[in-house]
């Protein structure tokens, strides 16, 4: 999601501009998530000791969520210390102001909140973007996933900018890029381009048309995934951009016509108008490997400019580096699967459209394989792993592969010569072709977070 911008303020409003019409404060009919927004419309310390007490005496477990989210943003601590000990006594838990624990000790049991939670979420973050207003305003039957789950990542809508139509470049003008520099690749209708990490993970996103098909490729920096989707469904193409929100680490996008909330690794809307609507769109593979791989394969590649109309360090390896060079997480998921690092890569193998099957195979493991072959859905595949430790994956029917030569050539059981290409495999003399299947890259906490049943191969 990017690295936090630290926005330290008060979100003193009026009233009058914190709560919508809808919600105005009538005299003795002060609804229970009202008392908590009194610290943010005024830093009158009378109102405030007034809420304090009627918290305190009112408590409900409805509030947990609601009291975790305005002690992350508040800022008087005065106020701050009486509500964590009104939370602390009520929960008998004592994480002070560590909220990742916090968040994951409500993630772990029935959740509590009530349909008021979307009206609070509404008008705390409209604080932060007004734009936020209308991702949780009545949208509270118009969910798939628990709502305190959804925290914010520290950016406003689009504060991580988009790369829009971003200007491309032949192979031979890119004297930016080393050899060893890593790049994501992709192949859609003939048109071959490649996206440097050095550049994509300071935008996190780009959305083009690519071999005439409009699509999104999305960089989740936190779960180390870059999906790219055809944007288009049912003749609806869809203007995501970044919402500035998480769940289980996974960054959320957002469509802009209906302000509706997606699901990064799900390719589908979460909150919102669309929910429920049977969108999900369709993913298309990327390759991560580096570029002096990608341009012997394809030298005739398009990539990105250095010129992309915002100012960045695009040195290799400069964004992310501290968050990338340890196994911390920036932001908590509800729990770890230690059988895998938090960021070990894997490769994620799933048909969403056929099956509710997955699986997720360690990159570290098919490095040592060359050749791994298996079944989803009853359907035989095969992974590629070549020299620079990239995966392609194809469906492979009753072929078993004996050899790859980590480049572009692998022979079957049979000594029958198959060209390794990027959308299929071609065999060498008769032609037949075999068709790719779509796979992306991930770090297995994101990963696992997002698919708790998946099947783990390492």
């Amino acid at each position: 999601m990017g690295k936090l911008f630290y926005i330290l303020l008060f979100i003193v409003q009026t009233t009058s501009s914190i709560y919508s019409q809808k919600n105005t404060v009538i005299a003795n009919n002060k609804q229970d998530y009202e008392y908590f927004l009194d610290f943010f419309s005024t830093r009158n310390k009378q109102v405030h000791e007034k809420s304090l007490s009627y918290i305190k005496n009112n408590w409900s477990d409805h509030f947990e969520a609601i009291a975790i989210e305005s002690l992350y943003f508040l800022r008087n601590p005065s106020t701050s210390e009486k509500l964590l000990n009104i939370l602390q006594k009520n929960t008998k838990k004592y994480y002070r102001y560590d909220f990742n624990k916090w968040y994951e000790y409500i993630w772990n049991k029935d959740s509590t909140y009530q349909g008021s939670y979307y009206t609070f979420k509404a008008a705390l973050h409209k604080g932060l973007d007004a734009r936020f207003e209308h991702y949780f305003l009545d949208r509270q039957d118009l969910s798939t996933i628990r709502l305190d789950e959804v925290r914010w990542g520290g950016v406003i809508q689009d504060g991580i900018p988009p790369l829009r139509n971003p200007k491309m470049i032949s192979a031979k003008q890119a004297k930016y890029l080393a050899d060893t520099d890593i790049v994501f690749g992709i192949a859609v209708q003939g048109d071959i381009r490649a996206y440097p990490k050095r550049i994509l993970a300071w935008h996190e996103m780009f959305t083009d048309r690519v071999g005439n098909i409009p699509v999104a490729g999305v960089y989740c920096t936190l779960c180390g995934t870059v999906i790219l989707y055809k944007t288009q469904k049912d003749g609806v193409n869809y203007q995501l951009g970044t919402s500035g929100f998480l769940y289980r680490s996974n960054k959320l996008m957002y469509d802009q016509k209906t302000q509706s909330l997606w699901n990064t690794l799900w390719g589908k809307p979460v909150i919102g108008p669309l929910v429920n609507q049977g969108i999900e769109l369709e993913y298309l593979s990327v390759v991560t490997t580096t570029w002096g791989e990608w341009k012997k394969r394809h030298p005739e590649t398009k990539v990105l400019s250095l010129r992309t109309g915002h100012t960045r360090n695009y040195n290799e390896g400069e964004a992310y580096k501290d968050y990338f060079t340890t196994d911390e997480l920036m932001f908590s998921v509800p729990g770890v699967d230690t059988r895998l690092k938090n960021k070990q890569e894997i490769l994620a193998i799933r048909l969403p459209e056929e099956t509710d099957e997955n699986i997720a195979i360690s990159s570290k493991f098919l490095r040592k394989q060359k050749i791994y072959q298996s079944t989803i859905n009853n359907k035989n595949f095969t992974v590629f792993t070549d020299v620079s430790g990239a995966h392609r994956v194809y469906f492979t029917k009753d072929i078993e592969f004996v050899f790859y030569d980590q480049n572009t050539k692998a022979k079957d059981g049979n000594g029958e010569v198959w060209h390794v290409k990027e959308n299929h495999l071609e065999h060498a003399t008769t032609h037949q072709k075999l068709t790719r299947m779509s796979t992306h890259n991930a770090f297995w906490f994101g990963y696992q977070a997002a698919f708790p049943k998946t099947k783990l191969i390492k």
